[in-house]
Parts: structure tokens; sequence; C-alpha cells
């Protein structure tokens, strides 16, 4: 199974998640959606790295859920532990034939059949500063807001969607000004 496709038709994939992967990412986002959560996919950080999922709680925590969709995903991962410094909560979430004793004791954890999801364990809440909060906010606000605005526009126009607008509408960009 290829994880890039050419035959991209869905300016909200990028291409570069496998087919469990976004599999896992729907159930997650669903469970979230339930929570009365605010949910992006691909959201960029200050520090440059890409959280799988970024959530915004009716309270006002900010989540990231980093999705793996098997031991070796985990393995070669190192940049999770960042997703600590931009989060109040930090999850794993997977699918049920990833064996869940892989993923780190201190991090929350989620289990996706693509449909639902269901929180194995919950995460510990390391508040985020003032500052630090007020700055991911803010990001996912004007993400969210240029990505929707963009998503109305391609819905308007007739023919094909240019590259920039697919890159922001994907995640794999972000114009933040």
């Amino acid at each position: 199974m290829a994880i890039l496709s050419i035959h991209n038709d869905n300016p909200l994939i990028d291409g570069r998640q496998s087919q469990r992967a976004m599999m896992v990412r729907r159930g997650t986002q669903r469970f979230l959606h339930d929570l009365r959560h605010a949910v992006l996919p691909e959201l960029t950080l200050a520090s440059g790295r890409r959280a799988d999922l970024a959530s915004l709680s009716p309270k006002g925590e900010i989540w990231i859920v980093e999705i793996k969709t098997s031991i070796e995903d985990l393995r070669v991962d190192r940049k999770w532990p960042d997703y600590r410094l931009h989060s109040d909560r930090l999850f794993f979430a997977t699918h049920p034939g990833v064996p869940l004793d892989i993923f780190p004791p201190d991090c929350g954890l989620i289990v996706s059949d693509g449909y639902a999801a269901e929180l194995i364990r919950e995460a510990p809440e390391h508040r985020l500063s003032a500052p630090t909060r007020k700055s991911v906010s803010l990001v996912f606000a004007r993400v969210a807001a240029q990505r929707l605005m963009l998503a109305e526009w391609a819905a308007d126009r007739t023919g094909s969607m240019d590259a920039a607008t697919t890159a922001i509408l994907s995640g794999a960009r972000d114009d933040q000004g």
C-alpha cells in the first residue's frame, strides 16, 4: 500500500498519511467532536512540528493527539515529546491491531476503529503558561479560519484548486501572517 497518492481529489488530505492513519484520525476526530472539542488535523506549531490532531476543549484546554499505526511508527518517532510544549494534554491514538503497552504511560491513549474511538487512558495535565496558551490558541484560530475561507473559495470555483490552496487546506502549509 502506497503512502503517497498522486491522485488526491481531497484537499484536506496531503497524501502523506496512510489509509490506516486516516482511519485512526477519522474515529479520533469523531470522539473529540463528541466531547465538543474543535479539532484541526495537521496543525503546524511554533516549533515547526506538525501535530496530527490539535483540539480545543470547551474549557479552553489544548490537546494534541499523535497518531501511531504500528510498533515501528512509534519506535522511529522522536519528535512527539516536543508536543508537550504546545499542549495541556498529550495523547496517542492507534487502532486495535497495535499493542497498547508500547505507548508511554505518561501520555493519554485513544483506540480508534475508524468509526469511533475509546479513551483507554486519560492524559495527565501539564498546563501551558499564559503566553504559550495565547500563542497556540491564536495559531489554531487563524489556521481554522483560513482553511474554512479557502475551502469556501474552492467550493465556489470551477476547475482544479491551485497548489498553494491545496497545501493550506491539507495542513502541509499554514499561512499565519
